[in-house]
């Protein structure tokens, strides 16, 4: 039996039909819970039914909560009609217990960082809306109105937290405190809303959104910096039992803490290795001589936004045209790909997946060259694959797709970081690969893209459970911080950013190179079981197929193939 369904017509993505069952009802009604509670989510898909952001205060918290209840008990009473089936059920009723374990655990009255909570996704939300015609700017404008609400909801959750004693880390309080300040600023995120509208009708309007929405984050500045950095955790670990509830949310199975520190240290030392060969081979005495050299070069910089983007579509496009006579083929739907820059955007790069209807293409996102400085073209080819294609786009995109056989929930809310952010570290190493890193430049980058990510993996675990330092002593920010500057060349801006980034997102940064290590795992053992029969171009197909799932389901899966 085999857990993979082949499409029809591969080329266009078109998938076999298959009749929907009541497990797949259950989980579209889901869903539709989902999109009425989190407005948000709907227009991640391009499915929003309703302006706004959902009840952040404590009351709306507690009807998620409810709500993901009463559909797990659905759920278990219901029994799988195929094998779709079975890893529909076995991964919402793993995220639907997570959510029901999450609310028990108090993880909204912290859930604050300065990457993956309530102001960014404001943030990106204003990001997606259209502004194309009149009614766009409509609907900007009654979003932005609806900010104030959305703040206040979110600040009586994290005042509730104080009550409880159940509050995050002063570093992330200071920190997204100060984010909450720059986009309120008269020439921050808020302030390029108003300059990205061209109705005079609908500018009063827009305006007035927008000033109301600088008042919210204004006040939430306030409440971050004098309400709740005096009463929040003063320490960034959360514990043992904190980390493993986040890292089964991120990962989709369970780890062993420990084995994997030690693991990450293992695959940093290699990466180091790799990356010092790579320098040799540039010419160079050393990794940082390299880099320098490399980031002198006129002829790798890029300093203006628009050239920005022109240099991401035209090396997306070439890479999308080359790709399929090799190992990936990339459907007929997925062939349009955009490459965007945003003012409000810290850290790295990001891919937003189509809508639904396909009527906003994937896009691959960068921040502004105002906020993140020069952009090196040696470290973002790499990027670039990550991202787009064959990273995410391709993984996500194909779930996208498969409106035959999967539904909404499996096509476009399933999964897990492990899985989709292990796919798209196994895609630039596939490029590699495949030709597409043949300077040694350009690989470079790429081994110092990987260095970073296994860093960051003893980091996250050694920060949050507390484990010995390699270097001796223990783990806090500041020690990460010098840990993670002496594995990347990148500006000591962006080392600080990804540093506060895991001391508030537990679990999130180990899923890279965990999943990476886990679809190696998968690979290996479908190539092994079908020796001279194996075709890796029908093992990347029929994996990405399955939409995105756990880790546990991608393993499964594999299990199943070979039986």
């Amino acid at each position: 039996m085999t857990l993979f369904v082949p499409s029809a017509d591969t080329r266009s993505g078109t998938s076999a039909a298959r009749t929907p069952t009541p497990i797949d009802a259950l989980a579209e009604r889901w869903v539709e819970d989902l999109i009425e509670l989190s407005p948000v989510i709907g227009l991640r898909i391009g499915r929003e039914v309703a302006d706004g952001y959902g009840d952040l205060s404590p009351d709306g918290h507690a009807e998620r909560a409810a709500r993901a209840a009463s559909t797990l008990a659905a759920l278990d009473s219901l029994d799988p009609q195929d094998q779709v089936d079975a890893v529909t059920k076995a991964d919402l009723s793993a995220s639907l217990s997570w959510m029901t374990d999450a609310y028990a655990a108090g993880w909204h009255l912290r859930d604050l960082n300065v990457l993956s909570s309530v102001p960014q996704d404001i943030r990106q939300a204003i990001d997606l809306l259209p502004r194309a015609t009149a009614a766009d700017e409509e609907r900007l404008a009654a979003r932005l109105s609806m900010v104030p609400a959305a703040i206040a909801g979110y600040i009586a959750t994290l005042r509730e937290g104080i009550v409880q004693g159940v509050t995050p880390a002063r570093h992330q309080a200071a920190a997204v405190a100060k984010q909450a300040s720059a986009f309120a600023a008269p020439d921050g995120f808020f302030a390029s809303v108003v300059a990205g509208t061209g109705s005079r009708a609908l500018r009063r309007e827009v305006d007035a959104g927008v000033d109301a929405a600088r008042v919210a984050f204004t006040s939430l500045e306030h409440f971050l910096t004098h309400d709740l950095a005096p009463a929040a955790t003063p320490t960034d670990a959360v514990g043992r039992d904190l980390y493993s509830l986040a890292s089964r949310h991120h990962l989709g199975t369970v780890i062993d803490p420990e084995e994997i520190y030690r693991w990450g240290l293992d695959v940093l030392a290699q990466t180091v290795a790799e990356q010092e060969a790579a320098a040799r081979e540039l010419g160079s005495t050393s990794v940082l001589e390299a880099v320098a050299e490399l980031t002198a070069d006129p002829r790798r910089t890029l300093t203006d936004d628009a050239e920005v983007r022109r240099w991401l579509q035209r090396e997306s496009d070439l890479a999308m045209a080359a790709l399929d006579d090799t190992s990936v083929e990339i459907p007929l739907e997925l062939r349009s790909l955009q490459a965007m820059t945003s003012p409000s955007m810290q850290g790295g790069a990001h891919y937003t997946a189509p809508s639904d209807d396909l009527g906003r293409p994937g896009r691959i996102w960068w921040p502004s060259r105002k906020v993140a400085g020069p952009f090196a073209t040696w470290r973002e080819r790499t990027t670039m694959f990550h991202e787009g294609i064959p990273g995410h786009h391709l993984q996500m995109g194909m779930a996208v797709i498969a409106r035959g056989r999967l539904n909404t929930w499996r096509r476009q809310l399933a999964g897990s970081a492990g899985h989709s952010e292990g796919w798209a570290l196994y895609a630039e190493r596939l490029m590699e690969k495949l030709g597409f890193l043949e300077d040694p430049a350009d690989r470079l980058g790429m081994l110092d893209a990987q260095r970073l990510r296994a860093a960051r993996v003893v980091i996250d675990i050694g920060v949050h459970l507390q484990l010995p330092h390699p270097d001796g002593g223990g783990w806090d920010a500041a020690s990460a911080t010098r840990f993670l500057r002496s594995h990347t060349s990148m500006s000591d801006q962006f080392v600080r950013f990804e540093v506060d980034r895991y001391l508030g997102w537990p679990g999130q940064a180990s899923a890279y190179s965990v999943g990476l290590r886990v679809w190696n795992e998968v690979l290996d053992a479908r190539r092994g079981a079908e020796g001279n029969g194996f075709s890796l171009r029908e093992f990347h197909r029929e994996a990405l197929e399955l939409g995105g799932v756990s880790l546990d389901a991608l393993r499964s899966s594999s299990r199943t193939h070979n039986t």
